[in-house]
């Protein structure tokens, strides 16, 4: 399979492999929203006591996702807004959360598939799958034309694949035979790094031996673990149905539930960039404090703290205080506000560009410090063809970036922006600055917008027609 773009980005910050245990805490905080759920159906009362495992809330507009109660405790409804506090937490026994006569109900009517379904829904682990086209979560009762299991993290700074595999290649091998049972003939394409290690070898011996599971080695460039670019390369069309997709996190969270029937409530989230004094990983549950994580592992005054990674995360708003059931890292970058001083007359030893324009080009490549300062004013695109040649898309950023400056949306829909993955590569390389990131997403948003407009017109416009007839 042949790569075209992608870029190794090098950054100071980078967790190690190793995950820890984050103490206990007094007090839980469970975002109500994340970026693709929202639990809007709320299943529990003000002072409700709740166990591990117990459904707190649904979202009825994927799938009745649940949020679920990962520690005992007391429920409050109204002490922080957006979120479900729950008081005095215990740590006890996890229990599934899951009504008798509904999946006996479920296996009489769609076999023991279906209730391996019904309990990856119920018991938190559907959450991690994405289907690879859209981003959205796939129908829990549909069929894929194949499935996708990343085992990369190429983007600085989410949770690294190795780190969630060393201890749990069992689980991970297992949770691939679970998925297994889910399909009829139906691929699973296992992505793993094109390197030569004893782990990686170690990973592929594990893996081999599934009649349907097919080994996908990627260069280790971002973004070429995304899993649209995956999809497009093993020619799986969008027309053809779905393509369900996870990384090493889902593997191990269906394992868990088919496997024990037990809640899925951990998380295991990179804690990296140059804020951190020790980058690592820790295992952490949904709603765990943030402010708890902040101060153990983050040292630098003011640090902006990002949901993700640099690339693609956001800053976690002010009203944000727990883990979400989604988030993959968090990651603290130091603010610059002040100007450099005699910054024009530095050579750039200690910086690096994929224009090679300091001195650093000279070297060897290295891990850069990377903080919020954008190193110059924004500029106009200098058509230098940088963008164009680390994209994986197979578009040009520049070409329609111009466009978009002259509100030639139609023309930038020609020119493939709905190829457009928004993996943030080309704001990174741009030597203008230019946030095209930022600029292709919301255009991609307005051209739906008038897509759908256009689609609703049409009968309007027929009717008319005829009616004058």
């Amino acid at each position: 399979m042949k790569f075209k773009g992608g870029y190794n980005v090098l950054l100071k910050g980078r967790p190690e492999t190793t995950v820890k245990v984050l103490p206990e805490p007094d007090v839980l905080y469970l975002p109500l929203k994340s970026k693709r759920f929202e639990f809007t159906q709320l299943r529990v009362k003000e002072g409700e006591q709740v166990n591990p495992g117990d459904l707190l809330a649904e979202d009825p507009d994927n799938y009745g996702v649940p949020l679920l109660a990962p520690r005992a405790g007391k429920v409050r409804l109204e002490q922080a807004e957006g979120h479900i506090v729950i008081e005095d937490v215990a740590k006890q026994e996890e229990q599934a959360d899951l009504e008798d006569d509904q999946v006996q109900h479920i296996e009489r009517k769609l076999g023991i598939g279906g209730t391996q379904r019904y309990k990856l829904l119920r018991l938190g682990a559907w959450e991690f799958l994405y289907d690879a086209h859209t981003g959205a979560l796939p129908d829990p009762m549909g069929t894929p034309q194949a499935v996708i299991v990343s085992t990369v993290s190429l983007e600085p700074f989410v949770a690294r694949g190795d780190a969630q595999l060393r201890t749990h290649l069992l689980h991970f091998s297992r949770g691939l035979q679970h998925l297994q049972t889910l399909l009829e003939y139906q691929p699973i394409y296992v992505v793993v790094p094109d390197i030569k290690s004893e782990f990686a070898n170690l990973l592929r011996d594990h893996i081999r031996g599934g009649a349907a599971i097919n080994i996908i080695e990627v260069p280790l460039a971002y973004p070429h673990d995304h899993f649209a670019i995956l999809a497009r390369k093993l020619n799986l069309p969008r027309d053809n149905g779905p393509v369900w997709a996870l990384r090493t996190e889902g593997v191990l969270a269906v394992d868990r539930a088919l496997t024990l029937t037990k809640p899925c409530l951990v998380r295991i989230l990179s804690v990296g960039g140059i804020g951190v004094m020790s980058p690592t990983h820790v295992s952490a549950m949904t709603g765990y404090p943030l402010r708890s994580i902040t101060e153990q592992y983050i040292f630098e005054p003011g640090a902006r703290i990002i949901d993700g990674g640099i690339l693609t995360g956001e800053p976690f708003g002010s009203e944000t205080l727990g883990v979400s059931t989604e988030c993959r890292g968090i990651t603290a970058l130091p603010e610059l506000k002040d100007r450099e001083m005699f910054g024009f007359m530095r050579p750039g030893f200690d910086r690096s560009s994929y224009s090679a324009c300091f001195l650093s080009s000279l070297m060897k490549r290295f891990s850069e410090r990377f903080t919020t300062a954008m190193r110059g004013e924004l500029r106009p695109c200098v058509s230098c063809n940088f963008c164009e040649e680390v994209c994986v898309a197979g578009i040009s950023p520049h070409l329609i970036h111009k466009y978009l400056y002259r509100d030639l949306t139609e023309e930038a829909a020609i020119a493939g922006i709905d190829l457009c993955i928004e993996c943030g590569l080309c704001s990174y390389v741009c030597p203008s600055k230019i946030d095209l990131r930022a600029q292709f997403t919301e255009a991609k948003k307005v051209i739906e917008q008038e897509r759908v407009e256009l689609a609703k017109s049409k009968p309007e416009n027929e009717a008319v027609e005829e009616t004058g007839a």
